[in-house]
């Protein structure tokens, strides 16, 4: 089945995802950073309670929210990809959806389990179902520089690019919208193309009639 592919592409996803979140957790303490290559990429061991890239969420309630809603994404995306697969939709979109449903389900792994499995969720969570912490590790500040105390507003301020701290999750998530919109002419082009020509030979066979 030409869909099986596409989920296979998510399955390894998650099991990558998973994997690098093992090895920090069980090689690493909290906070602890490696230089992988220079100072410009870095493993640094963070726990997220909130969303992707490092943002975080500060309400009790909104946790229980979005791990809610991340499970219910999930499951929309799965039944998604079945579909467009089932309608024949461009082979690069639907890739793009296996890595868009491998980085949601590696997320939701975390926000449901790792609470209860890796004892991580935060000490005031009303349960530690559904309150895990997402391990993050990946970063990458490139360059870091103080603003000059003439720039309004940020002057004298310290600046870091690219500051967040994220995972193979968040990146397959990213990679994937962001490939979507870029290719997204190439991705629809046949049905858009299909829709001009019914357009454009309409009136022929009209006047042929």
């Amino acid at each position: 089945m030409d869909a099986l592919r596409y989920f296979l592409l998510a399955f390894m996803i998650v099991v990558i995802d998973q994997t690098s979140k093992m090895l920090v957790f069980n090689n690493m303490y909290l906070h602890e950073e490696i230089n992988v290559i220079g100072e410009w990429f870095r493993i640094h061991y963070l726990l997220n309670p909130g969303m992707a890239f490092g943002i975080k969420w500060e309400n009790e309630f909104g946790k229980l929210a979005l791990t809610i809603f991340r499970i219910g994404a999930m499951f929309g995306i799965s039944w998604y990809l079945w579909k467009m697969t089932e309608r024949n939709m461009h082979s690069g979109f639907l890739w793009c959806m296996g890595l868009i449903l491998g980085g949601a389900v590696g997320n939701v792994i975390d926000s449901t389990f790792y609470g209860v499995l890796l004892n991580n969720a935060p000490a005031d969570a009303p349960t530690a179902w559904f309150h895990g912490q997402v391990i993050d590790m990946l970063y990458f500040p490139i360059f870091d520089f103080v603003w000059p105390e003439w720039v309004p507003f940020v002057g004298g301020r310290y600046f870091e690019f690219f500051s967040p701290v994220f995972n193979i999750a968040d990146s397959s998530i990213f990679l994937g919208v962001v490939t979507i919109l870029i290719m997204q002419k190439r991705f629809f082009k046949e049905k858009e193309t299909n829709s001009n020509t019914v357009t454009e030979n309409t009136p022929i066979e009209t006047e042929a009639k």
